[in-house]
């Protein structure tokens, strides 16, 4: 198991928790991060709002399929399930939400951003690519309800599932994806994230009222989700404070 100062940390910017999955590597989303990630959001009471970011060229690059070869079967469902109960996790969090898309952000580490309630992007560097048609590999029923939910514009999701697409930011903005392509580096990038959850959390928006809300207007995600997250995240990794 990864010790928690390899997987991510957390700090307050004000009234906004900061989120960053930490280190250079690809950011794969195993069991051991996608612990860490839930515990780090659950550390969020308090906050007006959450932004998630990565370290590196990576945002995320989907599902660590290398963990999944060499880990015994009937593990294998717990990586599915991890990222189902982050993804159930966000949707009923009390406060608006903000994904700053520093690199690029792949397969299952593309859903994780879309879900947040905005997504801001590298302008220069970085892509959005559902790689599943490209490697042939299908789609986990929840990550196409965050597909069908976020991304409503037919032409725009077809693209993006069935041509293999590497959208980069100012095509995504285009077409509805993510909603600002952001100037120079992942700090700026960053900044820029903290500063729109800031703006939200300062209209001081009851976040019992944001979360069902949330729920409402993406039922299907919801359905497939809400059985799954919204409790205590497995024992042993937690973000570094």
């Amino acid at each position: 198991m990864e010790s928690n100062k390899d997987l991510c940390t957390v700090e307050r910017r004000g009234r906004v928790h900061l989120i960053t999955i930490t280190g250079a590597g690809e950011h794969r989303l195993n069991p051991d991060l996608l612990a860490a990630l839930r515990s780090a959001v659950a550390a969020s009471a308090g906050a007006g709002a959450l932004v998630l970011a990565a370290e590196g060229k990576f945002f995320s690059n989907g599902f660590d399929q290398a963990w999944a070869r060499t880990a015994p079967p009937h593990l294998h469902g717990t990586m599915d399930g991890g990222l189902r109960a982050l993804v159930a996790d966000l949707l009923a969090l009390r406060m608006p939400t903000v994904a700053a898309v520093t690199g690029h952000a792949a397969a299952a580490g593309c859903a994780l951003a879309l879900v947040h309630d905005a997504v801001l992007m590298r302008g220069s560097r970085g892509f959005l690519y559902m790689s599943e048609v490209d490697v042939g590999i299908k789609f986990v029923d929840f990550v196409a309800a965050v597909l069908r939910d976020k991304v409503p514009d037919a032409a725009a999701r077809r693209d993006l599932v069935l041509r293999g697409d590497r959208v980069a930011a100012p095509e995504a903005v285009r077409r509805g994806l993510v909603d600002a392509a952001i100037d120079g580096g992942p700090e700026d990038v960053v900044a820029a994230a903290v500063a729109e959850a800031e703006r939200l959390a300062a209209r001081g928006w009851d976040g019992e009222a944001v979360a069902e809300i949330r729920k409402a207007a993406w039922p299907q995600l919801w359905g497939q989700v809400k059985d799954h997250g919204a409790g205590p995240a497995p024992a042993g990794v937690r973000p570094r404070l």
